[in-house]
């Protein structure tokens, strides 16, 4: 394979090259849809994460947790977000980091280093994540992703089609458990005679709804707090157990999501090396198939009123298994629109975006704490989904308008220089050379 995404001296996460570790790959050595889909994909995210930026995280996935409730927009919002937008690009964001894994590890591999240093790497990465959850934003994926990928260590000999077996496979188990596990709390909230029998699950899952609300209302307090250090007790104290919960759940759909993307890549789907008239052809299918049947999963729950564990088992149950078709068709697209897009003015930046993903995605939690949280801009719980996506666009602009001049100053960005010097032990230049 003769196409890369980096060095050592350009973003670890995406290539090799040939070269000293310190020089900086040609620009035609990069995998332009990589750097293209990762910048789709980590200004996308924001659109769904904006509801709980400015929210109490409940309201995530459940439009009653607005304030003062959901209006008949917000649900519309709703409806059409979970169609859309969630899971969608955070599973395409996933898939591209299981191939940045399968990249830096390759280009270990071809220097003679072993795995350890891309274990280093990920240890780094969820000391980043760490600081994110608990300092930021608890929405955090970059602990899970550490997690996740040091696991995905042990798969990475596999051969393509193993990976991509097992990866389907695991995800559609996972998707499988979870559908099961919240199917149950949902019909031990809407249907009476699963209620009457069993009435203490009920009693239990009732009890369960109260401590979630009660939970809700504590961190509403914390967040629209004046005190940034009452933000930091009230995670330790009463959000730590978040970081377990998404190290035991996540993986459901990280780890395979991660295979698959390690597959495709060896496969050669982010070079084209399909046949482009069925990558549009099965694109199109995966995005309008896993979409088409996500509306009525989707109304299940619109025209219930929302009711909360019926609402969550839409969210993270069956609509999970379409997020894959989707996912994996805009990936097949999105891969055959990128050389030509990368050539346009807006597509530049969203390449450049892209190649700055992680200052990107932490820098935006770090704008949007201050402007949300009481002890900062002081604005949390006060918007609907409508006005939200206002801030959400105003992040988009940020990350467009910075990421593109900033690399023309500088080899890579912030984070990923400083996350660089601390996986090889060493400083790195940042400046280009003049």
């Amino acid at each position: 394979m003769n196409a890369s995404a980096s060095t050592a001296g350009e973003e670890p996460e995406f290539g090799y090259a040939s070269g000293a570790p310190s020089e900086p790959v040609e620009r035609d050595e990069r995998i332009v849809a990589l750097d293209f889909i990762r910048g789709i994909a980590v200004l996308g995210i924001l659109f769904p994460n904006i509801v709980a930026f400015g929210n109490p995280t409940l309201a995530y996935f459940w439009p009653e947790g607005l304030p003062g409730g959901a209006t008949a927009t917000d649900k519309s919002f709703w409806l059409f977000q979970f169609v859309l937008l969630d899971g969608k690009f955070r599973g395409l964001f996933t898939l591209l980091f299981g191939a940045g894994l399968m990249l830096f590890t390759e280009r270990a591999w071809a220097r003679g280093a072993t795995r350890w240093l891309q274990a280093r790497r990920l240890l780094w990465l969820g000391l980043f994540g760490l600081i994110h959850y608990f300092f930021i934003w608890t929405g955090d994926i970059l602990f899970l992703y550490a997690v996740s990928g040091l696991v995905a260590l042990a798969m990475l000999r596999w051969n393509a089609r193993t990976q991509l077996k097992v990866g389907l496979i695991w995800y559609l188990v996972g998707s499988l458990m979870l559908s099961v596990m919240l199917g149950q709390q949902a019909a031990f909230e809407n249907i009476p005679k699963v209620q009457q029998s069993a009435p203490a699950r009920y009693a239990e899952a009732r009890k369960d709804r109260a401590e979630e609300l009660a939970k809700t209302a504590k961190e509403t307090a914390a967040m629209s707090g004046d005190s940034y250090a009452g933000v930091i007790e009230y995670r330790v104290k009463e959000e730590s157990g978040g970081i377990a919960q998404a190290v035991f759940f996540g993986p459901l759909e990280t780890i395979p999501l991660m295979l698959i993307g390690m597959a495709l890549y060896r496969m050669g789907l982010f070079e084209r090396r399909f046949d482009p008239a069925k990558m549009r052809k099965w694109g199109w299918i995966g995005v309008i198939g896993g979409a088409v049947p996500t509306v009525p999963i989707g109304l299940l729950a619109y025209r219930a009123d929302f009711p909360l564990a019926l609402t969550q088992f839409a969210f993270n149950g069956p609509a999970a298994f379409l997020h894959l078709p989707m996912v994996l068709g805009l990936a097949a697209l999105l891969s055959l629109w990128a050389p030509a897009a990368a050539k346009t003015w807006l597509g530049s930046r969203f390449v450049a975006a892209g190649r700055m993903a992680f200052s990107n995605y932490l820098g935006t939690s770090i704008v949007m704490m201050l402007i949300f949280q009481g002890w900062a801009g002081g604005l949390f719980h006060r918007f609907h989904r409508p006005e939200l996506l206002l801030f959400a666009l105003l992040g988009w602009v940020l990350m467009l308008a910075w990421s593109k001049p900033w690399l023309t100053q500088f080899r890579y960005g912030p984070l990923e220089w400083l996350w660089r010097c601390l996986t090889y032990g060493r400083l790195f230049p940042i400046w280009r050379a003049r």
